[in-house]
């Protein structure tokens, strides 16, 4: 599936990658690791993290055949249905979620899960504040069931603050949900060894970060 290009944010100065959308000294088409992949992803950006040089989600849809990104807070119920495939949402269940007025979610059958080309994940790409609103402005991601990540190990993602160790990038996130559905860690191993590559290269650029 093609990659859905990010409209320009008015007038570029400096040249830039047309795979990556960066600036052609910062391009990080060296990391783009394609991979084979069963379970397709969609995968849903918030506006302010389009320019984020420290996001993850452009480098992980290059590098998954079987992705889509889009941009935006609210999104047209259409492209949350278009697809026959069992839909599940990476996004963990907080404690603050009925304070807010969201329903709970339904429960995952495990049935639904038995065979991996039937589905399709959809991640949040954006800070908890950003991607709690695109979960409280589209109804349709509530009615969606959950997967939530196993035994997580600490983050790689060293450029940027979290609030616990086990909080995870986009990308990491993502091959974590995709090793646990398809039951193949192994095949996920080299996007995140290029991830540590892409992390590098940020931290070259700002040796030090808050």
């Amino acid at each position: 599936m093609a990659p859905l290009l990010v409209p320009e944010h008015g007038t570029r100065k400096r040249p830039h990658c047309a795979t990556c959308l960066r600036p052609q000294s910062a391009c990080i088409c060296p990391w783009i690791t394609p991979l084979v992949h069963q379970v397709e992803v969609l995968i849903l950006q918030h506006p302010l993290e389009v320019d984020n040089a420290k996001g993850t989600a452009r480098l992980l849809q290059l590098s998954l055949p079987h992705s889509r990104l889009l941009i935006g807070e609210v999104f047209d119920p259409q492209l949350l249905t278009d697809s026959p495939k069992h839909q599940l949402l990476l996004y963990p269940e907080t404690a603050n979620e009925q304070a807010l007025g969201l329903p709970a979610p339904p429960v995952l059958d495990p049935a639904c899960l038995s065979d991996p080309t039937q589905l399709r994940l959809i991640v949040l790409d954006g800070t908890w504040r950003k991607s709690r609103k695109i979960l409280y402005l589209n109804p349709l991601l509530q009615q969606l069931p959950r997967l939530s990540l196993r035994d997580m190990p600490a983050s790689h993602y060293r450029i940027r603050r979290a609030q616990a160790p086990d909080q995870l990038s986009t990308l990491e996130a993502t091959c974590a949900a995709l090793a646990q559905l398809e039951g193949d860690a192994e095949k996920f191993q080299p996007l995140l060894a290029a991830f540590d590559g892409f992390v590098a290269q940020q931290l070259a650029y700002r040796p030090t970060y808050t």
